[in-house]
């Protein structure tokens, strides 16, 4: 289920890696905080791109090779691309670039999370244009179970939503009532979030299909299944972080304001200080 990673001589207690287009991937990075506390993090957010939804497939991973490229020079013993857009299109770019170091991507967690909680195999995907028509999801439900019936949709307007704090309010909830009453989702009893930055809004839609739905709906949060398969493969290989050392963490940003300083409140609930990186 999981490939064995070739990392004997690695020095386990490296960093990992965790790469996004902006803050979304900040989600990622505390579900792994609270799933491997001991483990130390390198964040790289690329705000100088933002977002990377409408970027053309060739741009991403332009933008994805270069941030790899940097988190190798830290070093860190694994790179998480903690964004679904680049996962869909660049996830072989940079395993291909990193070698012998492990790369975990969005997808591939999530859609094993989701496959274990459908039971009528009709299932839903909402994710960024880029991401919705790569048809990334799409293939690798069917690829896992033939007779999967997959709706995608693509939903722009939830991560400027998300970043200017419109949470919890009536514009939040007609944006997303909008977007979950599409036909397509009737009859679903699992959807994925395939946005970093929608585990933020879990609650708000699972809220729509509690009031809509006949049946239960199984909303998946990539945050906290790549956290869980993440710590799953590094103790496979071994890499697990060891000692007592207290992890320390690093938040780096291509470009930054203080608005970017303000909305990573939403998605760690601290203060971080950022790092200012160039591609």
């Amino acid at each position: 289920m999981l490939a064995v990673i070739a990392a004997f001589f690695m020095n386990k207690n490296l960093p990992i890696g965790v790469f996004d287009s902006g803050l979304g991937g900040l989600t990622i990075v505390k579900a792994l905080q609270r799933a491997l506390p001991k483990e130390s993090l390198v964040y790289f957010g690329d705000t100088a791109h933002l977002p990377y939804g409408d970027k053309s497939p060739e741009l991403v991973k332009g933008y994805s090779l270069e941030i790899a490229r940097f988190l190798l020079s830290q070093p860190v013993k694994a790179i998480i691309i903690a964004c679904n857009t680049a996962s869909a299109v660049a996830y072989q770019t940079v395993q291909n670039f990193a070698g012998q170091i492990p790369v975990f991507d969005v997808i591939r967690p999530a859609v094993r999370e989701l496959l274990s909680h459908t039971s009528n195999g009709n299932v839903g995907v909402i994710a960024t244009k880029t991401t919705i028509h790569s048809g990334v999801y799409g293939r690798q439900l069917m690829a896992a179970r033939a007779d999967i019936r997959v709706t995608e949709k693509a939903t722009p307007l939830l991560v400027p939503m998300i970043e200017e704090g419109w949470l919890h309010n009536r514009v939040s909830q007609d944006v997303i009532d909008a977007y979950m009453s599409d036909t397509g989702f009737r009859g679903i009893d699992a959807l994925i979030l395939g946005c970093t930055h929608y585990p933020l809004i879990k609650g708000q839609i699972e809220a729509y299909f509690r009031q809509n739905a006949q049946h239960n709906v199984h909303v998946v949060d990539s945050s906290e299944a790549v956290a869980g398969y993440v710590r799953e493969a590094l103790a496979q290989s071994s890499l697990l972080h060891e000692g007592n050392t207290a992890a320390s963490h690093r938040y780096f940003l291509s470009d930054y304001t203080v608005h970017f300083q303000e909305a990573a409140k939403l998605f760690l609930n601290q203060e971080i200080v950022f790092e200012k990186k160039e591609l």
